[in-house]
């Protein structure tokens, strides 16, 4: 991450932009918080990939994304293709992609390679159910996270389809080195099977730290792909993994195997190693870094206005000028009870009344001198005015 710099918005579709996330082939990826706090990967495209038709493209492909839900896919937060600036907005993941942690950390172990194949494809296989394909699997395109992996950027899959954008600098060769034949050769109708082939050169990558082909170019890089006789280079693959990879880079389509296999296979190998499934989840997310996550700063607090102060107090004034006032009226050595002074109350009434603490003698059972006296704080009027009340419906009541 980096600060913002001068020539960089400020908000973008109601969000503040915090700082800057990284830079791709459709744009600028920004940290940006929602007013009521929320942050968001908000990645600002590049108005020269959208075209009138592509904007409209784009727009069907977002909406869609609206009803693909899952824990390892980033949630749809929102888009608009038609603004100045167009914008995508998605959950932020606070961790590294996979490419930068291969590259600073080297490639992961069996176990987690396994766990992070199997959580991509059931990230995956929500995708397809709702219709849709990712088409541009890579390993900058899967968040690691202290939750799991995550899966970002198919809602750009359409403008990677277009042919222009395969000269765009920075973005071919993240794409190609992971993208299948079908797709290398042009074919816009892709099948699910092209997603399979993107995740088996992602665990590749994730096994070995390099890519099924290399070259100089991304036009040697295509013709690698695009040609049959040209196996994928599995060096330094794990044994465990070989044949998997080998059926997921298979370069017929229909060779490749379903998702649901894959899954299947891929715990197998986890279970080779004595893990369970769950257990080579949390090793793969113990790897995971800590990361600290940007945010917009406070706000400067307004001085408060001289008040004061305010010391809280046992005895309502009010109520003891009422107190003296009551008493006064009272005979000396009345003793009913505040409720028999009502309409309609009787001297031992057996009704409800204030309560009210005796002082206990010096045998703790009996009065001093035959009275009953105060201890403590009085109830303050309007209190003792409620208590009345309540007494006196208490008496009346038939239930």
């Amino acid at each position: 991450m980096e600060p913002l710099r001068d020539e960089d918005p400020k908000e973008i579709g109601g969000f503040a932009l915090v700082c800057r996330i990284g830079v791709g082939g459709m744009g600028q990826v920004f940290l940006g918080e929602s007013a009521a706090g929320h942050q968001a990967a908000v990645k600002v495209i590049k108005p020269s990939v959208l075209d009138e038709d592509t904007r409209a493209r784009f727009m069907s492909e977002v909406e869609s994304l609206r009803t693909v839900y899952g824990p390892f896919v980033a949630a749809f937060v929102g888009a608009d293709a038609d603004a100045d600036r167009p914008w995508l907005a998605v959950e932020y993941v606070p961790g590294p992609d996979l490419r930068t942690f291969v590259t600073e950390h080297g490639p992961l172990p069996l176990a987690e390679t396994a766990s992070l194949g199997a959580l991509l494809a059931e990230g995956l296989g929500t995708v397809h159910d709702a219709g849709l394909l990712h088409r541009d699997l890579k390993p900058q395109n899967i968040l690691l996270s202290r939750y799991g992996p995550k899966v970002i950027d198919f809602g750009l899959a359409v403008l990677a389809e277009r042919r222009t954008t395969l000269t765009a600098t920075g973005f071919v060769v993240g794409s190609v080195l992971c993208m299948p034949p079908e797709q290398a050769r042009g074919e816009h109708r892709l099948e699910r099977s092209a997603d399979v082939y993107g995740l088996g050169a992602v665990l590749l990558f994730a096994a070995t730290g390099h890519y099924p082909y290399e070259g100089p170019s991304w036009q040697a890089v295509a013709l690698k792909i695009e040609d049959p006789a040209t196996p994928p280079d599995l060096t330094g693959l794990p044994p465990e993994l070989g044949p998997l990879i080998t059926d997921m880079l298979a370069p017929d389509p229909g060779a490749r195997p379903a998702l649901p296999e894959v899954i299947e296979r891929l715990v197998r190998v986890i279970h080779g190693r004595g893990l369970t499934a769950l257990q080579a989840k949390r090793r793969l997310t113990d790897l995971t870094p800590e990361m600290a996550v940007p945010q917009l700063p406070a706000p400067a607090l307004e001085p408060a206005p001289d008040a004061p102060a305010y010391t809280p107090s046992a005895v309502d004034p009010a109520a003891v000028e009422d107190d003296e006032r009551t008493d006064a009226a009272v005979p000396a050595g009345a003793g009913r009870h505040a409720a028999e002074d009502e309409p309609g109350g009787e001297a031992g009434s057996a009704g409800p009344s204030a309560p009210r603490e005796t002082a206990l003698g010096q045998d703790g059972n009996s009065p001093r001198n035959g009275k009953a006296t105060t201890t403590g704080v009085r109830p303050t009027a309007p209190l003792r005015i409620a208590e009345r009340i309540r007494a006196a419906y208490a008496r009346e009541a038939r239930f």
